[in-house]
C-alpha cells in the first residue's frame, strides 16, 4: 500500500475506532500483550537480522543499544500494555460542565485527536508503547520507524495487529509504513485531512527535519540536554549516586545527564570523587579548567559540548561561582527536557523549580525518571518539549482533544 492509501484506511478505521468500548480496547491491548509473547522467538529473530545489519555498517554501541531487544525489553513492552490496558480510559470524560442563565448545558467532553502519526528511529520498544496509546485513548495510528529496525517493528506491529483485529478493533486502525525511502516519510509529513497530528521521537535532527518539512499540525518532542547542579549545600553522597544514575544506567535515552554544573565552593570536595566513580564506569568526562584540575583523565570542553546530546558516556563538566550562573547555563545552553538541583536549602530548591524552564524539574532526584511509566502514565508517546498542548511525558490525555456538548430546551438567540 502508498502512504496515502495507508493514511487513508487508518482514516476510516479511526472513525469506527472513536466509538469502541473502553472495554473492547482494553480487553484487545490485553490480548496484544499476550500476543506479544508468543511472538517473542520471530520477534527476536527479526531484530537479530537488525542488530546484524546495523553492526556491519559500524553504528555507535549507544545506537545498538536502542535497537536491541531481549526477552526481558520485550517482556517489559508487554507488561507497559498492560499497564495502559488498566488506567482510566480519557474518552468521554467531562473536564467541565456548567449550566448557563438561559438553561443551556455546556460539557468539555474529551475525544481522540483522530490519527496519529509517529515517526520514530531505531528503538522498536516506541511501536509498541505507540500502539497501546493509541488505541486506548481510541486513535488510530500510522507509524514510521526508522530503516535500521524495520524487521524488528514490523514484527512487533504485525503480533499486534492480528491480535487487536481479533479482539474487535477496527482493521486499519495499526498502520506501519515499511517504505524506508526518505520520499515516503516526506509525503506522510503531507496528508493533511488524513493524519491529524504528527509526533517526531528521536535526535535533534529529525525532530527538526520533520518541523520543517510537515504540512500537518506537529506535537515536538525535544532532544535531551539535561543538567545536574550540586548547589553548596549539596550532600555530596547523594550527588554523587545522582549524577552516576543519571549518566550510566541508560547512557542512550535523552532523559540521561549530559551535563554536571557543580558551585565553586564545594567543586574540591566532589569533583574528585565523583571523577573516580564516573571512570569507573568508562565515562568521558570534558571539563572547563576549573572542572578538569579536580578530575583526573578529563580533557577540556568545547563550547559545542555544552549544547551536546551525547546519548553515550560521555559527560561535561563546569564548575559554576553562583546559583544564578548555573541556571544561566542551562538556559543557554539546554534543550527544557529534565535539570536537577542537589541541594539542603529550600530556598535554592524552590528558586530552581521556578526559574529553569524545563518540561521537568528535580530536586535531590535522577534525570532518569522523565518517563510515562515511571510518572505512572503506562507508557508513552514521547516527551515533548514544547508548551502548546502537551509538556513532558505524553501519556492518554495529551493524545485527546475535546469538543463541547450542548444541551438546550427550544433555547434560540
Amino acid at each position: 500500500m502508498t502512504v496515502r492509501e495507508l493514511a487513508q484506511s487508518a482514516k476510516k478505521a479511526s472513525g469506527k475506532l472513536a466509538i469502541t468500548s473502553s472495554k473492547t480496547r482494553n480487553d484487545a491491548l490485553l490480548a496484544m500483550a499476550d500476543a506479544l509473547i508468543v511472538a517473542v522467538p520471530e520477534i527476536l529473530k527479526a531484530n537479530d537480522k537488525d542488530v546484524r545489519l546495523a553492526k556491519e555498517r559500524g553504528v555507535k554501541a549507544s545506537f545498538i543499544d536502542r535497537l536491541t531487544l531481549d526477552q526481558k525489553r520485550v517482556e517489559n513492552m508487554a507488561n507497559g500494555m498492560r499497564k495502559v490496558a488498566l488506567l482510566a480510559d480519557p474518552i468521554g470524560k467531562s473536564d467541565s460542565v456548567a449550566v448557563r442563565p438561559n438553561g443551556l448545558r455546556i460539557e468539555k467532553r474529551r475525544v481522540p485527536l483522530g490519527v496519529i502519526g509517529i515517526i520514530y528511529e531505531a528503538r522498536p520498544n516506541v511501536t509498541a508503547d505507540a500502539i497501546a496509546l493509541c488505541l486506548k485513548s481510541s486513535n488510530a495510528c500510522v507509524l514510521r520507524g526508522g530503516s535500521e529496525a524495520l524487521n524488528s517493528n514490523a514484527a512487533v506491529c504485525d503480533a499486534l495487529n492480528d491480535a487487536a483485529v481479533k479482539s474487535g478493533i477496527p482493521d486499519g486502525a495499526i498502520q506501519l509504513l515499511r517504505d524506508t525511502d526518505r520520499a515516503a516519510a516526506s509525503e506522510m509529513m503531507k496528508l493533511n485531512g488524513l493524519i491529524d497530528v504528527l509526533i517526531p521521537r528521536g535526535g535533534a535532527g529529525l525532530i527538526q527535519s520533520v518541523v520543517q518539512q510537515a504540512t500537518i499540525p506537529v506535537i515536538e518532542t525535544g532532544s535531551g540536554v539535561c543538567h545536574v547542579y550540586i548547589d553548596e549545600t549539596g550532600d555530596l553522597a547523594m550527588a554523587a549516586d545522582i549524577i552516576e544514575n543519571a549518566k550510566c544506567s541508560r547512557p542512550s535515552v535523552c532523559n540521561a545527564a549530559e551535563t554536571l554544573l557543580v558551585h565553586e565552593k564545594i567543586a574540591a570536595d566532589c569533583l574528585p570523587q565523583i571523577a573516580q566513580r564516573l571512570s569507573d564506569r568508562g565515562v568521558e568526562l570534558r571539563c572547563d579548567a576549573r572542572a578538569k584540575a579536580l578530575m583526573p583523565g578529563a580533557i577540556d570542553a568545547t563550547k559545542e559540548d555544552w549544547a551536546t546530546e551525547y546519548n553515550d558516556l560521555i559527560l561535561s563538566v563546569r564548575v559554576v561561582d553562583s546559583f544564578d550562573e548555573a541556571v544561566t547555563h542551562i538556559e543557554t545552553y539546554g534543550t527544557h527536557h529534565s535539570d536537577s538541583i542537589i541541594t539542603s536549602r529550600y530556598d535554592a530548591a524552590e528558586r530552581f523549580l521556578s526559574e529553569v524552564d524545563s518540561a521537568a524539574v528535580y530536586v535531590n532526584a535522577s534525570t532518569r525518571f522523565t518517563d510515562g511509566e515511571e510518572f505512572g502514565f503506562g507508557a508513552e508517546i514521547g516527551i515533548s518539549t514544547q508548551k502548546l498542548h502537551a509538556r513532558g511525558p505524553m501519556g492518554l490525555d495529551e493524545l485527546t482533544t475535546v469538543k463541547y456538548v450542548i444541551r438546550g430546551a427550544g433555547q434560540i438567540r
